[in-house]
Order: C-alpha cells, then structure tokens, then sequence
C-alpha cells in the first residue's frame, strides 16, 4: 500500500499543479497520467500472471529487430548522401553498433543460458550497453542540430559527427565494462532492475527534446516531416521499452518481453518514417526538376515532354490538338513603375489564371521569361482562340491593379506541324503577328495562323 499511496499521491499533486493551467495543458498531462497509470497495470499485471516467453522467442525479435536497425542505417546514409543531414549520419552509426551489440549479443545467449540460473539473474551487458549509446547519440544529434544548424563546411562537420560517434561509442562502452555485473534485484522489490531507468531517463530527455521541436515547427507553421514525428516516437517507445525492463524479475518475463516488442517496434517505427519521409523528397525533387518555381507551372522541359506524348498520341487516334503561347503584355512597363516583385506577382495572377482555365488532360506551362504555353489535347483552332478568349476576358475583370493583358498565337496538329519545335514555332509566328498588328482581341487567331 505504500508504494500505491506514493504513486495516487503523486498523480494528485499533479493534478492540483495544472488545476490553474489553460486546458489544453490540463488536457495533456490528464492523457499523460492515464497513460502512466495504464502502463503499471499492464506490467503489474504481466508480473502477476507470471508470462515467460521463450530463448527463440527472443531470438526472433532480436535477429528482427537488427535487421530493421540495419536497413535504417542504410537508408540514413542514403539520406546523408543526398541532404547533409547530420542527424541522419550520427542516427545511422548510433543503429549501426547497437545492431551489431545485439548481434554479439545473440551469439553469446546460448553462452548466457548454458550458466543456468546466472543468465536470469544478471542484466545482459550488452543490452545495456547497445541501448544507452543508441540513447546517447540521439541526445547527441539533438545537440548537433541545435548547435549547428547549418552546414556551413559539410566536410569538418562531418568529421565533427563522425568524432562525436566515436567519443559517445568509447565513453559508454568504458563506463559499463568498468562497471561491476548489475544483478536483478530482489523479486520482493518494486524495481528489479533499476539500472534500465538510465537509458529509460537518456530515451525520455531525447523525446521531450523532439516533442518542443515539433512544438516549434507548429509555432512558426512550418511543417513537421514524417522523419521528425517518427523521432519523437521511437524515443517514447523506448522509454516505454526500459521503463518495462526495469519491472522484470528475470530474463524472457512478461516485462521483458514487453519491453523488446516496445524496442523492435521503434526500429520498425523508425525505418517506416524515414522510407516514407524519403519517398517525399524524391518526389519533392521530381516535381522540382518539372515545374517552374515562381509560377508552379510545368517548365520548359515538361512541356517538351508532354508535346512529344501528345504528338505519338495524336497520330495514333488521328485527333488534332492546339498549342496556344501567351505573351505577357507590359511586363517591362510594370517593372518600371511599380518594381520587380509587382512585376513577379503578375506572372503568379496569370499562372492561376491559366491553371484555373485548363481542363485536368491540358498542360500549362512557363515558356520562358514572360511567355507562357498551353497544350489542348483533342482541340482545334476554334477551341483554342475560345479559351484564350475567356483567359483574356479573365484578366480584364481582375479588380487587382495593375490590369493585366496577353497576346497569344496558335498552333494545330498536324496543319501546323508535326514536332514540337515546328508547333512552338508555328504559333510563336502566330502570337507576333497578333502584336505586330496590335490586335486587342483573339478573334483572327485563326486567321492570323493561317495566313502564316
């Protein structure tokens, strides 16, 4: 009952301290609480029922969870090859030697069990070990980031993480080889193995750290990426992991075991976010090399490649389809007058604009400078000066000052041609002529193509 009372006593405490504050912080340490509670029933419980697993039950979530280790490390320097991220590198290394602790570890359990009941009675060494460096690089890579946000000399910060690695390596590995064997306590105890509530405080500081992290991105509303989240995560679940440890009265218990799945969990956790916050960034890269970064259009080199698809389409269905190019009329005039950010904000107005006139199978794309490009599949000439017709009659009614206007010039598959270079350039002949006459309308477009 004493224990019991301490605890209620402590969550009441508790309770009184956030009874003053706003309820959002009410509401958070409340979930933290149930979640505290939750957890000693659940071990409490795994204690009384007296649950053991077994040495190849073990094994499995062992062997399991160093290859998740491993292939996070893989992908961690992948991610450190292409972004510079220190956090990846000393992470990958941190995954790295306590996979391979694990590893020696496994092929040292037969070893443990033949001792008989010396292997229940006494924390594995390398358990400890592989675990609190795994927690000490992670406060490490925190204090990197924060220290060193920026790669200013990618290469002697490299080296500076690198060294950081080796240091955290050789301190923890020195101070538990130094240190005598940790025996289980006494099962009358409350804590049997206190010694895990080390990593368990290493694991929990590195979580707070990355849950304010999360709190800053959400203050200054940038967003969080799934790699930060799975950070703060795995760091909880092991807390949980050695929180659990320290509850069990021997080797392969039900606390033991809880707090390997909880482990194995993290890696999982951790590999999962990494490969989905990296399919991002391929994607972030892919769509970066395709499209125009003031407008958001496709670029000049997607376009090229939606005309070529289209061209192979066209002769296969022996559909026409229209290239229309517009002209930003006054961009220079606008600069002038009212600046160069006017000037780009104008050419953001008529990118949504064209964005907004397209159907999902059309193409708008930045031509080059002020010049812009649209692909109609399956249009002619007629639905083609339509369209620029609305886009024209669009900017006129913008109440936005300064008012904006286009000329534009068309060109059809296959009258026109049957390449994108003689399409581009049919309906550039096309647009000039349209400003050479100082046409104020798309009603000749047609005409106008025509004739050239």
């Amino acid at each position: 009952m004493g224990v019991w009372g301490t605890i209620i006593g402590f969550l009441r405490r508790g309770r009184d301290s956030v009874a003053t504050q706003n309820p959002h912080k009410r509401v958070l340490v409340a979930s933290g609480a149930a979640s505290f509670a939750l957890f000693l029933a659940v071990v409490f419980y795994l204690r009384q029922i007296s649950v053991a697993g077994t040495p190849q039950g073990y094994l499995y979530l062992e062997v399991g969870g160093t290859l998740v280790s491993f292939c996070y490390a893989a992908n961690a320097l992948v991610r450190f090859r292409g972004t510079h991220d220190r956090t990846a590198l000393i992470l990958a290394f941190g995954f790295v030697l306590s996979g391979i602790i694990e590893t020696v570890g496994c092929f040292g359990l037969n070893d443990w069990l033949l001792s008989g009941a010396f292997a229940l009675s006494r924390i594995p060494m390398g358990w400890m070990v592989s675990r609190t460096l795994l927690a000490v690089l992670l406060l490490a890579a925190i204090a990197v980031e924060r220290y060193m946000p920026t790669a200013r000399q990618p290469s002697k910060e490299t080296a500076a993480a690198l060294l950081v690695v080796a240091l955290a390596a050789y301190t923890t590995s020195a101070a538990f080889l130094a240190a005598p064997a940790a025996p289980i306590s006494h099962a009358a105890n409350f804590l049997s193995r206190p010694w895990d509530l080390l990593p368990a405080a290493l694991f929990l500081i590195a979580a707070i750290c990355f849950r304010e992290r999360l709190k800053d991105d959400r203050d200054k509303k940038s967003t969080a990426t799934l790699f930060d989240h799975s950070l703060f995560f795995v760091a909880s679940l092991n807390v949980v992991c050695h929180a659990s440890a320290a509850f069990s009265r021997q080797l392969f218990d039900g606390p033991f075991f809880l707090a390997e799945v909880s482990k194995t969990i993290s890696y999982i956790v951790m590999l999962s976010g990494a490969l989905l916050d990296q399919a991002r960034l391929f994607e972030q890269v892919r769509s970066m090399a395709v499209t125009d970064p003031l407008t958001g259009l496709s670029n000049y080199r997607r376009l090229i490649s939606v005309l070529e698809a289209e061209l192979d389409r066209s002769r296969r269905t022996q559909r026409s389809f229209s290239v229309v190019l517009l002209d930003m009329d006054g961009l220079k005039i606008i600069n002038d007058q009212y600046g160069h950010l006017t000037g780009s904000r104008a050419l953001v107005r008529i990118s949504k604009i064209l964005r907004n006139h397209s159907r999902a199978i059309d193409t708008a794309a930045r031509y080059g400078g002020d010049e812009f490009a649209l692909v109609l599949p399956e249009a002619g000439k007629d639905v083609a000066s339509r369209v620029v017709s609305r886009i024209r009659e669009r900017l006129s009614s913008e109440p936005e000052h300064p008012k904006l206007s286009v000329s534009a010039g068309v060109a059809a598959f296959p009258e026109d041609g049957d390449s994108p270079e003689k399409l581009l350039g049919a309906a550039d002949r096309a647009l000039y002529a349209m400003k050479h006459h100082g046409k104020s309308s798309v009603q000749n477009l047609t005409r106008i193509a025509a004739c050239l």
